[in-house]
């Protein structure tokens, strides 16, 4: 086996912490429960690090794709105890009232309606409302207009 990049060695640190905490689950999604086997911990370590011995080159690339994408996504147990929940990734998973609180994915109904409140304000429309307007009217430039601009274009100020 080759020796593990600075990266690598990182990743298989951050599983082995998480298993020393109780906090490494087995199985896909997790459900298989806690790992409480420090021999199936390295093996799971040296997976998600991409340095299994008993993975093809390939797969192992795959592998540590998939570990840095779950890492920039604040995805692992880890990242969701310490309340990182969004570590770089825009526009995923925000950690506000509206989203339903640190790890939530999807937006709360309350959230939701609260946000709609917000974007119509006193005017009463939204706008994805005026830019649908806009679409149909034809107006040019529309996509890179602000509310207030695709209002002026359809007339409505």
């Amino acid at each position: 086996m080759a020796k593990e990049s600075p990266r690598q060695r990182r990743i298989t640190g951050r599983v082995m912490h998480e298993f020393k905490h109780g906090e490494l689950k087995s199985g896909r999604g997790g459900k298989a429960g806690k790992v409480k086997n420090r021999r199936q911990a390295i093996a799971i370590a040296l997976e998600e690090a991409g340095a299994s011995k008993y993975e093809s080159g390939r797969r192992n690339r795959r592998n540590l794709r998939r570990t840095e994408g779950k890492e920039a996504k604040g995805r692992t147990a880890q990242q969701e105890r310490e309340g990182k929940s969004h570590v770089g990734a825009s526009g995923e998973r925000e950690s506000t009232r509206a989203m339903g609180g640190r790890n939530a994915r999807k937006t709360t109904a309350h959230g939701r309606h609260a946000a709609t409140a917000r974007a119509r304000k006193a005017d009463g429309h939204t706008k994805q409302e005026l830019y649908a307007r806009a679409r149909q009217r034809g107006v040019e430039g529309r996509s890179k207009m602000t509310k207030r601009q695709l209002e002026n274009a359809l007339g409505m100020r």
